[in-house]
């Protein structure tokens, strides 16, 4: 399955790519070598060498110029008509033998979209350069003036090219990242394994474990290693959960009967993780603080309705799709054996429909308000701070009571954090860099396109529909468009709650399945992408329910 995802992501971002290079130059969208009218603040003894002035376009002017109108636009991908008139500050240096002036300017976060994508034209420079004209004298201090901006083409190839190189870098950062945090913690699940520990947390969770992960024995390392990484990954303690998850990987490997395919416990374990399941969703409320939101923490109680909801369908998806392929009366008959598994979903579902109906949810919204929010987030706030101290101290005391020989044991387990860590380069580099072409390719633009009538019919705004397909994909991505769209629509408005919601009831999906299978080579991932996606689907829906029930 990875393979077609792969494929997919690769063909589909360079076809994209391609096919707007092609319309861009066919509509001659960024006006290659054709002379712009502008004024520029102009006085005698400026007509020296090179001077500093500023140069003034017309906001009506310059969306007539590159066709910004919509009635007039021809782009696959408008670039919205600037709402000011643009006064932009420019240094000229004179060509005595062409006779025109050199210009160069910088691009600040307010100049129009069209001269920020040509000013990434040659990487990631903000400056554009271009020649000017004077003409006639407008008044004593300004003149008329033609300017001709550096010609660019191949624009989103280019992006491509940029996004290969600054992909495959930060695959192999982020590995190298993981060589510090993998030793330390599995130098503690080492010390935590031979104490007994592990089987003993192992021992308490039996009734969940055995329904989740059936064909893994209790008293296995994975067992302890999973329910580890579960737990970090509720508290927030992600630098924690995914070295706990590799080793879990590892683990439930030596059970692998069939080496290079996905076992059922994998798939299970995995559709957990891409549910994304938190207790308190630091990165987005964070986020929210630092834009001004009067409740940052207001999206606690949405984010885990929402993960609940992807974890629930995650669950679901693994463990019906486990079965397959099976013949209709088997498949019947591993309904009934299930039925109260199925009928609780049924119920949670109903019971769902019946408080939105009934406006039940809402009335307990405007009931409790989220008046103890603050409370709530400091309490958790605090377990999260301790966490990590109390687990290292309880481990290393424990460890240390069983007279296990802690120093020896934790460097006998970090030594095996350095090669998984470098194992896993070569399955993060593939992923990464072709999420990355997907991405500067602009073929998200046209996934919207498709997907946005159905998401039109479940009531999901479009401004909010690109967070909903970028959390898949990417972290990073995620969070700026997550930021890009409260700051233009308010950290606590509708929209605003519904995108912070949506990035903290959910995990990048792709990315944790080759990271994660990448660390054992798994080459069949079998149905553990139909569980993610059916997680992330689950999740937009639930977090979209639950914001508009209380929010909307």
């Amino acid at each position: 399955m990875l393979n077609y995802i792969w494929l997919t992501l690769l063909g589909l971002g360079i076809l994209t790519a391609l096919t707007l290079d092609v319309n861009s130059s066919l509509t001659d969208k960024y006006k290659n070598n054709k002379p712009m009218h502008v004024t520029v603040d102009w006085q005698a003894e400026q007509y020296s060498i090179h001077a500093d002035t500023k140069m003034h376009i017309s906001a009506k002017s310059f969306a007539t110029f590159y066709n910004l109108n919509p009635a007039l636009n021809r782009n696959l991908t408008p670039d919205p008509s600037p709402q000011t008139d643009i006064q932009q500050k420019i240094r000229i240096v004179y060509n005595e033998k062409e006779k025109y002036y050199s210009v160069y300017f910088l691009i600040d976060e307010n100049a129009p979209d069209i001269w920020k994508e040509i000013a990434k034209s040659d990487g990631k420079e903000n400056d554009i350069s271009a020649k000017l004209w004077l003409g006639n004298n407008i008044n004593d201090k300004t003149k008329e003036a033609y300017i001709v901006i550096e010609p660019v083409s191949l624009m989103k190839m280019k992006a491509i090219t940029n996004a290969v190189i600054e992909y495959a870098a930060k695959a192999v950062t982020i590995a190298i990242g993981l060589i510090g945090i993998m030793a330390l913690w599995l130098g503690m699940m080492k010390i935590a394994d031979q104490a007994g520990l592990i089987s003993i947390i192992a021992k308490s969770v039996k009734p969940i474990t055995r329904f989740l992960f059936p064909d893994v024995p209790h008293d296995h390392p994975a067992m302890g290693s999973m329910i580890m990484n579960m737990s970090a990954n509720f508290l927030g303690l992600g630098n924690a959960a995914t070295p706990f998850g590799l080793k879990a990987m590892e683990e439930l490997d030596s059970l692998n009967p069939v080496k290079g395919t996905a076992t059922n416990a994998m798939c299970t374990f995995l559709a957990i993780n891409t549910a994304g399941l938190t207790l308190i969703p630091a990165s987005a409320i964070a986020v929210r603080a630092a834009l001004g939101s009067t409740n940052p923490a207001m999206i606690i109680g949405t984010s885990a309705f929402g993960a609940i909801c992807a974890t629930i369908a995650g669950v679901a998806t693994a463990k019906i799709c486990e079965k397959f392929p099976m013949s209709f009366s088997d498949f019947i008959e591993y309904l009934i054996k299930r039925w109260k598994f199925f009928t609780g979903i049924f119920l949670i579902g109903f019971i769902i429909v019946f408080a939105s109906s009934t406006g039940l949810f809402t009335k307990l919204g405007s009931t409790i308000g989220f008046m103890n929010t603050e409370t709530i987030k400091a309490i958790i706030q605090v377990v999260s701070v301790l966490a990590i101290p109390f687990v290292i101290f309880s481990f290393i005391t424990y460890g240390f009571i069983k007279k296990v020989k802690i120093y020896e044991s934790f460097i006998d387990g970090a030594k095996e954090g350095f090669n998984v860590a470098l194992r896993i380069i070569p399955f993060l580099v593939a992923m990464l860099v072709a999420i990355g072409i997907f991405r500067a390719s602009g073929a998200m633009d046209f996934l919207i396109l498709i997907i946005s009538p159905v998401t039109n019919l479940i009531g999901m705004p479009a401004e909010v529909l690109p967070m909903a397909l970028m959390r898949p994909l990417s972290s990073s991505g995620s969070l700026g468009v997550m930021s890009e769209i409260m700051t233009a629509h308010g950290t606590d408005s509708f929209i605003g709650i519904l995108a912070s919601t949506l990035y903290g009831s959910s995990e990048t999906t792709f990315y944790v399945l080759a990271l994660y299978f990448g660390s054992v080579n798994i080459k069949r991932v079998r149905h553990s992408v139909a569980a993610g996606i059916a997680a992330d689907i689950a999740g937009v829906i639930g977090a979209l329910f639950i914001v508009k029930l209380l929010f909307g």
